[in-house]
């Protein structure tokens, strides 16, 4: 049978004016027991042992008490606690559950789950200290969290924890952290956090799910060291970062949006891995998808859309790209630079400054397979320094040039189109190589092919139709072959060339006009850093321009949160 016992500011007849009265008999008769607590304060430490119920009888909040010590199987409902410096609400064994609680922690922490100890949280609210669970095991429910002197929410050394339909705002550091730990965190908004919203670190097992976070200082979610988890369907907001990985994390993030970030929306690096599949990009300040320092996201069915640079795969990083849209952004909407790799399958590009840009030594590398880019200003696809890049079956639509390789670079394409160019379908310049096969030119308002500089070009299979000055131009020393290929059209010539092109079963019926090498080179090459313009003058007084755009990206630190590099060549 269940001993009830009522405590009363005032005392009278059968209460006490103590609550730890009540509480030292219920010890000493080790029974069951029910405290039911008329309105007041009641300036105590609490100490409960046992199975206790502890009820107040006027509405949450009513009744105020100082802190709870718990041991036994213990039931608070509608309380208000307040401490400092301590733990305010501590779980030392058994099993705690709060109710339409409010708990007050200056400089201390909130709720203390013990290892092994079982709290249970509802409808209740916590200002100004931490819940940590450490090694513990719980449910939180429908809560509220705020202004946290540090973490509002923390499970750590083996703790389980379930955290839903609650809101965390105004915390000092971070709103939810899970270190060497297992949570699970839906139906959640956290909002105002100094540092990263929602973290997990330390091989910490983090689910999240149909969470909003916006207004963070820091990334808006973080997984390090070696950390695994599953995000779904979270919209990050006005983060710097709208999420993190690093150092050996790999979580798996699906249906997710990341808008308006200040800085990048997705920030993998130091050996980060991820997979990102149906995510949007939207507004990044900076990059959309950043992948540096030997980061290796894996994105799918993901969209970028504005801000200023779409994907950059820089340091040593890798990534692979399939089936993402990008569309309207003011810088370059696919950067690989300084021994990164990328695999771009399928991509789309629309709208964008530049296309695909590449620079590096021969160990920076891209392939990309099916990609369309349409209403490029200036070229779709840049390759420069020693870069590599392997193009199959893209198509561009409406840009100023289409395919370009200069400097050291190699440029692979097959079976590609280039339509309604403004100056060339595709060119090399300095002493850079292409070799294209089955390659169309439709429309190009120059050249449809272009060669100047000491640059090699070798193609075969190529048709340029309705180029209006000339279907191939070969200025300076460049050199190669066109095998198998045709000009058609009626405007400009057939080809212009310089002696040193083998033509080999070239079906035209534009002039072939060949034009000695002059003693000193003819054209004009004018090579300014990389960042800025690189301009090639050629013949009939065309002007090539291509990477006209400076960009600025910048990498996250776990330990630092500023930004330091840019993710062009320096």
């Amino acid at each position: 049978m269940v001993a009830k016992y009522r405590v009363s500011p005032r005392g009278g007849w059968r209460a006490h004016a103590r609550i730890s009265v009540a509480l030292a008999q219920i010890e000493e008769r080790r029974r069951p027991a029910v405290v039911e607590i008329e309105p007041g304060r009641y300036d105590e430490a609490l100490r409960v042992r046992g199975e206790v119920r502890l009820v107040a009888l006027g509405e949450p909040g009513s009744v105020r008490v100082g802190t709870l010590d718990a041991d036994g199987d213990v039931r608070v409902e509608g309380l208000a606690f307040v401490g400092r410096e301590t733990d305010v609400v501590a779980c030392r064994a058994g099993r705690l559950t709060l109710g339409r609680v409010e708990i007050r922690a200056h400089s201390g922490v909130a709720v203390h789950a013990w290892p092994g100890t079982v709290v249970n949280v509802q409808d209740s609210t916590v200002l100004h200290g931490r819940m940590l669970y450490d090694g513990a095991y719980g449910i939180v429910e429908r809560c509220r969290f705020g202004e946290a002197a540090d973490n509002a929410v923390a499970a750590i050394r083996g703790a389980e924890l379930a955290l839903r339909d609650s809101r965390i705002e105004g915390s000092r550091i971070h709103g939810v952290r899970v270190s060497g730990a297992r949570a699970s965190v839906q139906g959640c908004v956290v909002t105002g956090t100094g540092g990263a919203a929602v973290v997990a670190d330390t091989q910490g097992e983090l689910t999240l799910a149909d969470c909003r976070i916006d207004a963070v200082q820091a990334e808006g979610v973080m997984f390090i060291e070696q950390s695994r988890g599953t995000v779904d369907r979270v919209r990050v907001t006005d983060a710097r970062h709208g999420i993190a990985v690093m150092t050996g994390a790999r979580p798996v993030v699906r249906g997710s949006e990341f808008v308006d970030c200040r800085d990048t929306g997705i920030n993998v690096q130091s050996a980060g891995r991820g997979m990102f599949d149906g995510c949007e990009v939207r507004g990044a300040g900076n990059v959309a998808v950043f992948a540096h320092e030997g980061g290796a996201p894996e994105l799918s069915d993901c969209r970028v859309v504005g801000g200023n640079v779409g994907i950059a795969v820089i340091g040593a990083a890798r990534g692979r790209f399939t089936r993402t849209g990008i569309e309207d952004l003011t810088g370059v909407a696919l950067r690989v630079h300084d021994e990164g790799g990328a695999v771009f399958d399928h991509v789309r590009v629309e709208r964008c400054q530049s296309g695909l840009e590449t620079r590096g030594n021969a160990g920076t590398t891209a392939e990309v397979t099916g990609a369309e880019f349409r209403d490029i200003d200036n070229a779709a696809v840049e390759v420069a320094g020693q870069s590599r890049v392997t193009v199959r079956g893209a198509t561009v639509e409406r840009a100023q040039l289409g395919y370009c390789v200069g400097e050291d670079g190699q440029l692979f394409a097959y079976d590609c189109s280039a339509r309604a160019i403004t100056h060339a379908g595709a060119v090399a310049l300095g002493k850079g190589r292409l070799v294209a096969r089955d390659l169309t030119v439709h429309g190009s308002g120059a050249f449809g092919l272009y060669g100047t500089d000491n640059s090699q070009l070798d193609v075969s299979k190529a048709v340029f139709a309705d180029c209006d000055k000339a279907g191939a131009c070969y200025d300076g020393t460049s050199r190669g072959r066109l095998t198998d290929c045709a000009v058609t059209g009626t405007r400009g010539i057939g080809v212009q060339h310089n002696g040193l092109v083998s033509l080999v079963s070239l079906d035209t019926s534009l002039p072939v006009v060949h034009k000695d090498i002059p003693p000193t080179p003819s054209p004009t090459t004018v090579h300014h850093h990389y960042e800025g313009p690189y301009f090639a003058e050629g013949a009939h007084g065309i002007q090539l321009a291509w990477n006209n755009g400076h960009v600025t990206q910048h990498q996250t630190n776990q330990n630092q949160n500023q930004t330091n590099q840019d993710g062009s060549s320096t």
